[in-house]
């Protein structure tokens, strides 16, 4: 099951550690876990060690694809995974661990898999004990080890400047989408709603630029919620779900009151902008819709979202804006500049499409 679901190969030593965990248990018994060759002699020559490292795998890959597209040979594979990983960094061992230990945990090899994934099995196979133990765990998540293990290798490719690792149980799950969780989460009265990680994302922000629709459903339940609050980019959600294409979190969003659909950034970019560089089309339009949106406002390189998209080889979104009479097609950045990003990008198609405007 390991081998065969896991979300990346396993060391030898984290899977030994794995199969030591006993789900449910408070106390994790180091002691417990089978040595690597115990684990590859009860597989009777199916799982090798690589010679090139230490990562356990089947003996050929077609043994891997045989058992992978078989799932009904490991039920609940994901969900027990998660609970496993969920157990493990509830121990009473590793919640003993200092955030500023990460250097020195030679002896917990399995910390660092359990941080980076057990949302992400759980997200493919919820379960009501994975739930438990996950808010077993974000009772105490804030100073756990996991979140500097998050932060480094997760959070910081969101943002390479993030200053500090501050993450809540309430951020993880709106970023992965594990509704059940987060409905768990919002019923607490304790709970702030609208409380900031590290870059100043709420939880809406992290439900929204992931695209998970029923999270950002369920954050919009709460009356106290703040769907258009700033993170450190002065981007609000909307922003990054239009720079990432999810036109259902889109139109949620722009079907608030509360929520501007044209506020700049740092940059002076609005969310169509976001949405015309990366190519967009629905979403664009879904912008183009609504009175207050300027399609034709300029950002700090003195750039519209035409010029983004024709830089790209947009060509659908390029015709939509052009297809605007408050998009000018002989103002300097739509002519000229324009038709200089695509000839640069070597878009022929759009070259071909701007040059006959007048």
């Amino acid at each position: 099951m390991w081998i065969c679901h896991s979300e990346r190969p396993l060391e030898a030593e984290e899977l030994c550690q794995a199969l030591a965990v006993e789900i449910g248990s408070a106390d994790y018994n180091d002691n417990k876990a089978p040595s690597i060759r115990t684990v590859l002699s009860y597989c009777q020559g199916f799982v090798v060690v690589d010679e090139e490292g230490s990562a356990v795998r089947l003996v050929h890959h077609t043994l891997q694809e045989y058992l992978t597209s078989h799932r009904n040979l490991f039920a609940s594979s994901h969900s027990t995974i998660a609970e496993t990983c969920l157990t493990y960094l509830n121990s009473q061992q590793v919640m003993a661990l200092s955030d500023f230990q990460v250097q020195s945990t030679q002896h917990s090899p399995f910390l660092e898999y359990s941080s980076l994934y057990w949302g992400v099995h759980m997200q493919k196979e919820p379960s009501e004990g994975g739930k438990t133990l996950a808010l077993r765990l974000f009772n105490h998540y804030e100073y756990h080890i996991s979140i500097r293990l998050l932060w480094e290798h997760t959070l910081l490719s969101y943002s390479p400047y993030l200053p500090q690792p501050k993450f809540t149980g309430l951020h993880y799950a709106s970023m992965l989408g594990l509704v059940e969780v987060l409905r768990a989460l919002i019923e607490m009265d304790s709970v702030d709603i609208n409380i900031t990680d590290g870059i100043s994302a709420t939880s809406i922000l992290w439900a929204a630029r992931n695209g998970h629709e029923a999270a950002v459903k369920l954050l919009l339940r709460r009356k106290d919620i703040n769907p258009d609050r700033l993170d450190l980019s002065n981007r609000a959600p909307i922003s990054w779900a239009a720079e990432e294409g999810h036109e259902a979190v889109v139109k949620l969003l722009l079907g608030r009151k509360d929520v501007s659909p044209d506020r700049p950034d740092l940059e002076q970019r609005a969310p169509i902008s976001w949405a015309a560089e990366n190519g967009h089309e629905a979403v664009v339009e879904l912008f183009l819709e609504q009175k207050d949106v300027n399609p034709h406002r300029l950002d700090c390189s003195d750039r519209t979202p035409i010029s983004w998209a024709v830089e790209n080889g947009h060509e659908a979104v390029v015709k939509l804006l052009l297809e605007r009479k408050d998009v000018s097609p002989d103002s300097p950045d739509c002519e000229e500049f324009s038709i200089q990003w695509a000839d640069e990008s070597e878009h022929e198609a759009v070259v071909e499409f701007i040059e006959p405007f007048p």
